[in-house]
This record gives structure tokens, C-alpha cells and sequence, in this order.
């Protein structure tokens, strides 16, 4: 049976969505007007704490202000956050593997690259053992580390988690805190990644182009997830064979497995590996802009929708093809955009809200999601007030709309909100359907729900095996997180505006319904949001699973 508040939702989309899509409240012109304004060369690929970051900065408040929306960051609009920066001195760096004695050099970039969003020490020297995926999750009984001694030593890992896991699950299982507390319990002291061929959005050659761009993390003692590993590295999977030499595995045996998500075997590798590194440390300062419509009930004021995108990108990097300049159209000039271009709607368009919508253009998404790590952690308004994210990071309007790839959609009634609006306007909305890429951990909606808010991030997305899959797939290898991801690229404007119609519906939707967004009562996530996450906070009876 459907309860009051799905009928109330059903007839709510039947009433805003066949008004919206009579009189549209985008045209993607709009949009991508401010696509080429964050976007332009001027601004040198808005890097975090950068001059180019600053200016779109300056920008977006300037659309903010303009659109009526009201100031609501610690400083105006400003919420600054505190960086540290490492930038590796690769000249002064080394990896070898020792094996019988004998040292083989890694050759960095071309065999591996030394990591320093994990602190590496200046020297390391440790034995190295293969642990499968390197997963524990207890909720699925499922454990890499049963009946193999890591103590002392650093893992190696295969990117990936098997298909036992849900999607959303693994990914949250392999997120760099929730993995480096099991490695730190069980006495590691480093760890190599492999990477999945199967999953890789970047060639290997692309990665290794960038690898002495700075890295960085939050400069708050709170935040420190990794405290006592001595070694990250990643291994070009061209490379990865040369860990293997004696071990009875080959790495194509283990990438085959990894493909199919099946189980992987775990096993001591008959190699240590040595490392020396020399990082240089700086500081950085930044900041998240959050504007406010306030909402207009009495009670429901108080409680805030969150509208979320990234406004930085890599800035300036090594050329490709003669050019430095990572101008970060899509990733994410759009979801800022839409931002800009939504607040210009509720201008021209003015709507009832009962609770109030909040705009959060957050710094450091590049650098590990780190503006959105301090911003859930440390809300600007009461936290136990945010009853929804809605995140739009890089939607990829490049085929038309007709298939919504939601990321979320099965943890909360968010999602049953999202999929009833989109199918209102013809469009079919599925889950995720490359749970290898780990997209559910890889933007900021993940740190509002780490703090118990329920989230959901939609792109425009295709049926696998289609040719639109295929557009995909070719934008990721030559555009992202590259130069040419600027305003010289093929868009689809209908796309972008059918898109940005769906997320004003579902924002209306959940700023005026009587009940806040709830968790299923099966979803791992729902354990955020219990009353211990930072002020107590009343959660309704949930509803059953479609």
C-alpha cells in the first residue's frame, strides 16, 4: 500500500513536473554560459586555494548574490578550511624490489608512483604480502586478512571487491580510513595498490604525467585517517607481474579474476620492497561558499536541503598536446553551474519553500573530497538541521537524457523520490551499473552520508553495452582529468536542461513535503544517522524497500 506521503509525492510530481516541462525553467544555454566563465583558460583550472579557484569564487557569489540567495558560510558567504600540501621530490626518490638478495629498480612513473596523500617516511624497508582485495567487511562476513600474518609488512592489493559485496558497500569498505583501520589493527605498515584494468578511467600514461602535482589534506588533527603508514604506492598494471616473479600467481591470472569480481586468492610474496622519499610541505588556505533561500514554514524552516557541487579542479598541469591548462568543464564547471543557473531559476521563477535550500560549492573535491570532509563535519548551519544532499559533480549531458544513473538510490526513500521524478519526465533512472569504479566513495554526497544525512548523485547514463556507453567511455579516456575537458567539447544542451529540471523537482519536492528523507531499514548507511551523530536527532519509521 502506498502511504500518505508516497500519494502526496506522486501527486506533487504529476502537478511541478507537467509544469516544468511545459514552461521550462532551462534552456542549458544559461548553464553553459557559466560553463564558460569557470571554465575559461583565465582561470587556470580553479586548482584548490589557487588565484583561478578564487576568481570562480568571486563569480559564483556575484551569480549568488544576484539570484536573491542569502549568505550563510562563517564569513558571508565563505567558509574557509585549512590545507596542507605535499608536493614529492622525485629527484630524491626511490623504489626497488629486493628478491633474493638482489634489487631491481621500479621506475617511477613508467613501474609505480609513491603516493603522499598518505605520509610517506622517509625510508621504508618491508617484506610484501598479496592480500586479495585487501577488504574486511563484517557485515558480510567477509575477511582478506583470515589466516595471513601482515604484521610488519606492506599489502598489496587488487583495486576491486567481489561480487558477494553490494556496490555501494565495497566502496565504502575501500575508502582510505576505513581501510587503513584494518591495516593498522593488523599491525601493516604500508600498502600497493594495482589497479584494475577492468576499471580504470585514466590511462596508465595520463596518470603518471601528473604524478609531482601536490597532493594534499585537511590541516586539522581531527582528520589524520592514516596515521602510521610509512608507504603508499601504486603499480602500472604493466608493470605488476614483476611482484609476482616466484610466487606461484601471475598478475594476468589475478586480473582476470578481478574483472569477473570473483575471489581472490591471498598469498606472501617472495619480495621486500625499499623505499626512500623526500616530500615538501606547505600550507594552503581555501574555502566552501554556502548560500541560503530560507524556507518560509514555521517549523520547517529550520531544516535545510542541500543543493552540493565542486567548484575546484588540478589547475595547471604537465601539457598534453601544448596545453597546461586543466580547465575542468564538465568536472565540474556543470554541477557549479547548475548551481548558479538553479539560484537564477528561484529568481525568475520565485517557489514556496517550507524548508530552507542551501547551495554548497565546496573546495578540495580534487584533493580527496576534502571541503565537503570538513563541511559535514563541521556544518554552518545545525547539523542535525540537513535532512538531504542532493550532489552534482561532472553529470556528463554529452547523449541525451533518457537513463538517470543514480548512485544511492537503493540506500534511502531519496532515491524512491528521485526515481519517480525522472520517470515523470521520461527518463529511466538505474543503479550503478560499474560498481568496479567505486563512483559511490569518489564525491562529496559520500561525506554527507558518513554524517547521517541521506544523499544521492545522478549523471546522465546509458545501457552497458550500448553505444552511448561507449561515448562514455572514450570522454573518460581523452577528457577527464585532462586539458581537453574544456569549452571546446560536443554538449548536449536538452540534456543539460531536462537534467537540471529533475534536480529543481526533487529539491521542491523534499523542501515542501511534510516528512524528511529516510534511510531503509537494510541499508548500512542508516547507522550514521543515529543519535550519536553530533546532536541527537529523531529518525521517522522508514519505509519498505520497492
Amino acid at each position: 500500500m502506498k502511504t500518505k506521503s508516497s500519494i502526496l509525492l506522486l501527486v506533487f510530481v504529476l502537478t511541478i513536473s507537467a509544469a516544468a516541462q511545459t514552461n521550462a525553467h532551462f534552456d542549458g544555454q544559461s548553464w553553459w554560459n557559466h560553463i564558460k566563465v569557470l571554465a575559461d583558460d583565465k582561470l587556470e583550472g580553479r586548482d584548490t586555494g589557487s588565484r583561478g579557484e578564487r576568481e570562480a569564487q568571486t563569480y559564483a557569489i556575484e551569480q549568488l548574490e544576484n539570484a536573491g540567495a542569502k549568505p550563510a558560510g562563517t564569513h558571508g558567504f565563505y567558509q574557509p578550511v585549512k590545507f596542507v600540501s605535499r608536493q614529492i621530490v622525485e629527484k630524491d626518490c626511490s623504489l626497488a624490489l629486493i628478491r633474493d638478495g638482489k634489487r631491481e629498480s621500479l621506475t617511477l612513473g613508467e613501474d609505480a608512483i609513491i603516493g603522499t596523500r598518505i605520509m610517506p617516511a622517509p625510508e621504508v624497508e618491508a617484506p610484501l604480502v598479496f592480500v586479495g582485495y585487501g577488504l574486511k567487511v563484517p557485515e558480510k562476513n567477509y575477511d582478506d586478512f583470515t589466516g595471513i600474518d601482515v604484521r610488519g609488512k606492506i599489502v598489496v592489493i587488487f583495486s576491486g571487491s567481489p561480487a558477494e559485496i553490494p556496490g555501494a558497500l565495497a566502496s565504502h569498505y575501500q575508502t582510505a580510513a576505513e581501510r587503513w583501520k584494518v591495516l593498522r589493527a593488523a599491525g601493516a605498515v604500508g600498502i600497493i595498490s594495482l589497479m584494475n584494468p577492468a576499471s580504470m578511467d585514466i590511462p596508465w600514461s595520463r596518470i603518471a604525467l601528473n604524478r609531482a602535482h601536490p597532493t594534499m589534506d585537511l590541516d586539522y588533527p581531527e582528520f589524520n585517517e592514516t596515521e602510521g603508514a610509512k608507504l603508499a604506492a601504486i603499480v602500472n598494471p604493466a608493470s605488476a607481474e614483476k611482484l609476482f616473479t616466484g610466487s606461484g600467481h601471475t598478475f594476468e591470472e589475478i586480473a582476470a579474476l578481478g574483472k569477473e569480481r570473483k575471489p581472490l586468492p591471498h598469498f606472501p610474496l617472495p619480495v621486500s620492497i625499499a623505499a626512500k622519499t623526500k616530500v615538501e610541505v606547505s600550507q594552503v588556505e581555501s574555502a566552501n561558499l554556502v548560500a541560503k533561500f530560507p524556507g518560509t514554514d514555521p517549523t520547517l524552516k529550520d531544516e535545510y536541503v542541500v543543493l552540493s557541487a565542486h567548484l575546484d579542479h588540478i589547475g595547471i598541469g604537465e601539457p598534453i598536446n601544448g596545453d597546461p591548462i586543466y580547465n575542468g568543464a564538465m568536472d565540474n564547471g556543470s554541477g557549479s553551474a547548475l548551481v548558479l543557473d538553479l539560484a537564477d531559476s528561484l529568481k525568475r521563477h520565485p517557489e514556496k519553500l517550507r524548508r530552507s535550500l542551501l547551495l554548497v560549492l565546496v573546495t578540495g573535491e580534487e584533493k580527496g573530497l576534502l571541503g565537503s570532509k570538513y563541511f559535514a563535519a563541521h556544518p554552518t548551519v545545525p547539523a542535525k538541521s540537513i535532512v538531504a544532499d542532493v550532489n552534482v559533480d561532472m553529470f556528463l549531458p554529452i547523449v541525451p537524457l533518457k537513463i538517470l544513473t543514480v548512485l544511492g538510490v537503493d540506500e534511502s526513500d531519496l532515491g524512491d523520490r528521485t526515481r519517480d521524478i525522472a520517470q515523470s519526465f521520461g527518463v529511466k533512472v538505474q543503479p550503478d551499473p560499474e560498481p568496479l569504479r567505486n563512483l559511490f566513495i569518489r564525491s562529496d554526497q559520500y561525506n554527507f552520508i558518513r554524517h547521517g544525512v541521506p544523499s544521492v548523485i545522478m549523471s546522465v547514463g546509458a545501457q552497458p553495452g550500448t553505444p552511448e556507453q561507449k561515448i562514455f567511455k572514450d570522454w573518460l579516456t581523452q577528457r577527464y582529468h585532462a586539458p581537453s575537458d574544456d569549452v571546446n567539447q560536443p554538449v548536449d544542451l536538452n540534456a543539460a536542461a531536462k537534467y537540471e529540471e529533475i534536480v529543481r523537482v526533487l529539491l521542491l519536492n523534499v523542501a515542501n513535503d511534510d516528512v524528511r528523507p529516510r534511510w531503509r531499514p537494510d541499508s548500512f548507511f542508516r547507522r550514521y544517522a543515529e543519535p550519536t551523530r553530533m546532536g541527537t536527532i529523531t529518525i521517522p519509521e522508514a519505509l519498505p524497500k520497492k
